[in-house]
């Protein structure tokens, strides 16, 4: 499937669908492994993945990649990681419906291509997207839901961990625990 993401890539990297072009340095698609059993989701690119063009790369990333260490026993090259939106909303807000619609294409190709036992959804907005609800991320955690052929797990956002410390990182690992169990490793 590496054709088709790549593909997919280059079709993002041109894209003009919506307003976030304008401002954007690059699209940010996503990187991994594009047989993973394991995806994560965001929201969208921030600052540092904007000027380097891979997801995850700033702080909250660098939490991640220690998570995914300590709690999976795996790092990024194993998983497939990407966001709901490929380019940097204005300020960090949230992207907007007409957004994600642009991009939506974008993120159901890469879920088909590499067709996970497990996709991990980081923070509210991701979870909403893809489970395609209105419920608040705190009744979505801790259960796996269906999700395509395997299952989603809702967790919180790595950046939600560095802001609201030992309680909220505890949480986050609790939601990365049940992803392993999901996935049997």
């Amino acid at each position: 499937m590496p054709a088709v993401l790549d593909l997919l890539a280059a079709q993002a990297a041109g894209c003009t669908s919506c307003a976030l072009h304008a401002e954007r340095t690059q699209a940010v698609f996503g990187a991994g492994d594009p047989s993973a059993e394991l995806l994560l989701v965001g929201e969208a690119p921030g600052a540092q993945e904007d000027r380097d063009g891979v997801p995850f790369v700033g702080r909250s990333g660098q939490l991640l990649d220690r998570l995914l260490s300590e709690e999976l026993g795996t790092d990024r090259d194993r998983c497939y990681i990407a966001n709901v939106v490929k380019c940097r909303p204005p300020a960090n807000r949230d992207p907007k419906a007409v957004e994600v619609a642009a991009c939506r294409h974008f993120l159901d190709a890469q879920v088909d291509a590499v067709d996970p036992e497990v996709t991990v959804t980081l923070g509210r907005f991701a979870a909403q997207a893809l489970l395609e609800t209105r419920e608040g991320l705190r009744s979505l955690r801790g259960r796996a839901h269906p999700f395509r052929r395997g299952v989603l797990v809702p967790a919180l956002h790595p950046a939600a961990a560095l802001r609201g410390g030992a309680p909220v990182l505890e949480q986050l690992r609790d939601d990365l625990r049940l992803a392993r169990a999901e996935l049997g490793w």
